[in-house]
């Protein structure tokens, strides 16, 4: 197994987008990259910590290559957006990768150098060693699924979920 940690945006939009592929086992939002020990989602909204909106996504390489989830990521959100994504505004909404280990740091360098193909060079995804990373609340795990009808899941996340899902059929559960 694998365990990505990534931020692009709102952590409910890669939640939701990654558990519907074959070969992931968990994703698990938490916040990465601040300077408040334990800090809550009120703490994070607030724009205070430093911290990033990420999830940790555990993954079966066997089953889904790390390209792939990576591909992915990069689907997922506007990498060129920084601190933002569409409306939601702030340093917690960064674009950002985080390696665990020196493989990683050149499975996420290559990843970047993929998106700017697409994204030209104004990508602004940063790509720095893991910090202490602090899970979020209960209610933010599985958000989407819990809350489809809830207006930002019908307005913003739906529409992620269906881009990933259209890009990478092959690879769904």
């Amino acid at each position: 197994m694998e365990t990505y940690v990534l931020a692009g945006g709102c952590f409910w939009c890669l939640d939701s987008a990654y558990v519907q592929f074959g070969g992931v086992s968990e994703v698990t939002c938490g916040y990465a990259g601040g300077h408040k020990p334990n800090p809550s989602y009120q703490d994070i909204c607030n724009g205070n910590t430093g911290h990033a909106e990420v999830v940790t996504v555990k993954f079966d390489p066997e089953v889904i290559s790390r390209e792939a989830i990576l591909d992915i990521f990069f689907t997922l959100h506007d990498p060129t957006q920084l601190n933002r994504q569409g409306a939601d505004v702030g340093d917690q909404y960064r674009s950002a990768m985080y390696y665990s280990s020196e493989d990683q740091k050149v499975d996420f360098a290559s990843a970047l150098e993929r998106a700017e193909e697409i994204w030209g060079p104004d990508v602004v995804t940063e790509i720095t060693p893991l910090p202490e990373l602090f899970e979020a609340e209960e209610y933010h795990q599985d958000y989407f699924e819990k809350n489809p009808n809830q207006g930002y899941c019908v307005a913003v996340v739906a529409p992620k979920v269906a881009k990933v899902r259209a890009k990478f059929t092959s690879l769904l559960k």
